[in-house]
């Protein structure tokens, strides 16, 4: 029998971002793609085995979290993160035939694009409502296969989508900041940590115990006093009641680190949950900036000095 080959659920259908970001990792040839309507349905996938990885957007520059993404991760069967890919985004305005922008009344687009447009919308299509889209290619489907009345005259797509679905361009790069990146994370199921780069990230859960003052003080003092920078930290609502949250971290180093590990295991004795979501190297590949007391020599230093007085040696 022929070889199987990998499934990757992705948020579709074909053309979005975030297959361009699946390209990075496997072409259509070296894989199974299955698009799914939304990133909670590509994290099902997953987690009930109809998929053996999932591509996601976690972040983009302008917009930020997605929130979806770390709120479905925080709960349910554990899911890691085994790497992540940058993807430039920009758009372009389309729609069935050629009409004048500002005869467009109803345009459809995903609400992280309409988001990372508005500006240029305003600007350009002053008579323009939001008609929200599950993705980013979703209208552009709409629109090369639907009947006379979709509910929208004109979509932001990626540029990609245009010629793939045969419309026309009316506008090309809409955006309110023309290098705007979003960050694409490869997820699948723990097993083996990729090994460390020296640019990586470590991402983690963590709850904080309830009415205890100096909580989230007490939470961060185990990643600063360990020389770990923490690239993003945000509260989310962990659902159970109102004024319960999570913190959901990015923390610049890898788990095999022992600056890192110690850092877990303080989170370990100080927090009542901890979930680790994966070490993984940066895409930018950009060298995390170890301290000279924090680094691996350092911590290997004190541990023989430690040793040595427990052994009955001079200090």
């Amino acid at each position: 029998m022929p070889p199987t080959l990998p499934r990757y659920a992705y948020l579709g259908p074909a053309g979005t971002f975030t297959e361009a970001a699946l390209r990075q990792i496997a072409s259509p040839d070296e894989a199974t793609y299955l698009p799914q309507e939304d990133v909670v349905a590509a994290l099902d996938a997953v987690a009930d085995g109809s998929a053996d990885f999932a591509v996601v957007a976690i972040e983009n520059s302008v917009e930020g979290s997605v929130s979806a993404v770390l709120d479905t991760l925080a709960i349910g069967v554990p899911l890691v993160i085994m790497r992540e890919m940058l993807v430039t985004v920009s758009f372009s305005v389309a729609s069935r035939s050629a009409i004048p922008l500002t005869d467009v009344r109803r345009l459809a687009a995903h609400p992280h694009a309409w988001a990372q447009c508005r500006g240029w919308i305003r600007e350009n299509m002053p008579n323009a409502s939001h008609v929200p889209s599950a993705s980013n290619t979703t209208p552009a489907r709409e629109m090369a296969s639907a009947g006379s009345d979709i509910g929208f005259d004109a979509a932001l797509v990626p540029p990609a989508a245009v010629a793939a679905y045969g419309l026309t361009e009316l506008a090309a790069n809409a955006a309110d900041n023309g290098s705007a990146v979003t960050r694409f994370v490869l997820i699948g199921h723990p097993g083996e940590v990729p090994a460390p780069t020296g640019a990586d990230r470590t991402s983690l859960m963590v709850h904080l115990p309830d009415n205890e003052a100096g909580a989230l003080l007490t939470m961060l003092e185990q990643f600063a006093t360990r020389g770990v920078n923490l690239s993003r930290i945000e509260s989310r609502p962990i659902g159970d009641e109102l004024g319960r949250y999570s913190f959901s971290i990015d923390a610049e180093g890898h788990l095999s680190e022992p600056r890192m590990g110690e850092a877990l295991m303080g989170l370990r004795r100080v927090c009542p949950v901890v979930r680790f979501l994966g070490s993984y190297p940066r895409a930018d590949a950009a060298a995390n900036d170890v301290r000279s007391n924090t680094n691996a020599d350092a911590y290997a230093d004190a541990r023989g000095w430690l040793d040595q007085l427990r052994s009955g040696g001079a200090g």
